[in-house]
């Protein structure tokens, strides 16, 4: 009700005739406004907006439609830069996601009488959550690592690294740039972050991964999640420049791993090196190879061949299309070569293949 008191037409009127009047007296328009500021202050939570010169409004619910459309029908008619607070649920009218708006976050389609239904089989992890999985194994074993997201725990797989290391997780809010800088000063400090971002995001912190990161080759691990074309997530979710956007930054290594267990020992070289690099892989499942325990590094910039072929053609695979390769160079008789390294590349391979 304050809030469409204060955004209507009388309130309005009221204050800029008020303003009108009192502005032959400077002393007198202060006055007012202090007082206008402090009454408002009192009652309302926007008092720091309104000191950066907007008209703060609210909160309201942002659930009750009517109230909505009558309190922007008044705000429009205000002149000067407003804004309007608005405190919604997640999940809002439905019983279940307001429950478990984790779970409801993005889903399929779904029955909406049943719920999501959990599958009674035994399914392949996807590479989030092996991510996760190595991220808290690999905290086990070095009490260096400390995770680092930009609000992103849950989509990103850090809630068991959270829950399990409280004081070594940090949460920084939707603030990309700031997570990569954190980073780079705690490797400054001797430790060894990790920050788990999806791509699409990571484009937000470039001047951060240049001037902050890479320019003094401090030993950050980028674990960028949702590479590639994301498919339900949607085109604003898709990463599709990471490989030109980071293989150009100086001292920077870059790996795509073709399967989960790769996914897991390529994190595991990237966390013994030391030097800015980053993981990529995509959203969803894998090609069914379950990662092990055992952790081995990578020797840096080493691709490997797969499958030698006699037609002279060699196809180099970067990332999850392994299979797809694999049929591809079955019926072309090709050689194939899963290259690992996006950065640096294996020269000497590629010079015999040439």
């Amino acid at each position: 009700y304050l809030t469409r008191l204060l955004s209507g037409r009388m309130y309005s009127s009221m204050r800029e005739g008020g303003k009108k009047v009192l502005s032959s007296s400077k002393s007198l328009s202060r006055f007012a406004k202090l007082t206008e500021e402090h009454m408002k202050g009192m009652v309302l939570p926007g008092t720091l907006f309104e000191e950066m010169g907007f008209h703060y409004f609210g909160p309201i619910d942002g659930h009750d439609v009517e109230e909505m459309v009558s309190v922007l029908n008044n705000l429009s008619q205000i002149k000067g830069p407003r804004l309007l607070h608005v405190v919604t649920q997640k999940g809002k009218g439905y019983e279940l996601a307001e429950d478990d708006p984790c779970t409801y976050h993005g889903v399929s389609p779904f029955n909406l009488n049943t719920g999501l239904v959990s599958s009674s089989k035994k399914s392949t992890p996807t590479y989030t959550q092996v991510f996760g999985q190595w991220l808290c194994d690999m905290a086990a074993i070095d009490d260096r690592l400390v995770g680092i997201t930009p609000a992103m725990r849950e989509g990103s797989g850090l809630v068991a690294f959270s829950q399990a290391y409280p004081e070594r997780y940090f949460d920084v809010a939707i603030a990309e740039q700031h997570a990569v800088t954190v980073a780079a000063g705690m490797a400054c400090e001797g430790l060894k972050p990790v920050v788990a971002i999806y791509s699409t995001f990571l484009q937000r912190a470039y001047d951060q991964l240049i001037h902050d990161v890479a320019i003094q080759n401090l030993p950050v691990v980028f674990a960028i999640d949702r590479a590639g074309l994301v498919g339900a997530d949607g085109p604003t979710h898709s990463g599709n420049y990471d490989l030109a956007y980071l293989r150009c930054i100086p001292n920077m290594v870059v790996m795509t791993p073709t399967h989960e267990d790769e996914c897991r020992q390529m994190l595991y070289t990237a966390f013994q090196l030391d030097c800015p690099t980053a993981v990529r892989y995509p959203r969803g499942k894998g090609t069914g190879v379950l990662p092990v325990e055992a952790m081995t590094a990578i020797p840096l910039g080493r691709a490997e061949i797969l499958r030698e072929g006699l037609s002279g053609t060699a196809i180099l695979l970067f990332g999850s299309l392994l299979a797809e390769a694999q049929e591809v160079a079955d019926v072309l008789d090709a050689t194939l070569v899963n290259m690992r390294f996006v950065k640096p590349l294996d020269q000497a391979l590629l010079r015999q293949l040439a």
